[in-house]
């Protein structure tokens, strides 16, 4: 069995957002009971990331090593076409990944106790996010 759908998600600017519930919710609708979620961001200045879910420190943490790694505005950035948080989000989408492999097993998305889903906007304006969603499996 072969699934594919999209996930349209608005972010309010940098940060992260939990998506774990609407993904597990295609999982679950999908009638899937082992295999594949394969989860692709089409955006160059955001990011798909597995995190912890419980404590919005770690990703609050997460955001100011980000900030350390690539800051905005570097003066050694020769890309800065949209604003100062331009090369930066690039940098930080390279670093941190447009996509995930997550298994399936009876019927549910095998995330460990405290792993989740999240969508992590780059860019410091809100922006539409679109998530690839390709279900593979029996």
């Amino acid at each position: 069995m072969w699934r594919q759908s999209e996930l349209t998600l608005a972010t309010r600017g940098r940060g992260t957002t939990e998506i774990t519930d609407r993904v597990a919710a295609l999982v679950r609708d999908s009638g899937m009971q082992q295999g594949l979620c394969h989860l692709f961001l089409q955006h160059t200045s955001a990011s798909i990331i597995l995190c912890e879910n419980a404590d919005q420190t770690v990703r609050e943490d997460l955001e100011g090593f980000a900030a350390r790694l690539a800051p905005d505005g570097d003066a050694r950035y020769r890309h800065d076409s949209e604003g100062p948080d331009d090369m930066a989000a690039h940098l930080r989408t390279v670093f941190s990944g447009s996509d995930l492999s997550i298994p399936v097993g009876g019927g549910r998305l095998l995330l460990g106790t405290w792993q989740g889903i999240f969508l992590w906007e780059h860019r410091t304006h809100p922006h539409a996010r679109s998530v690839v969603v390709t279900l593979h499996g029996e």
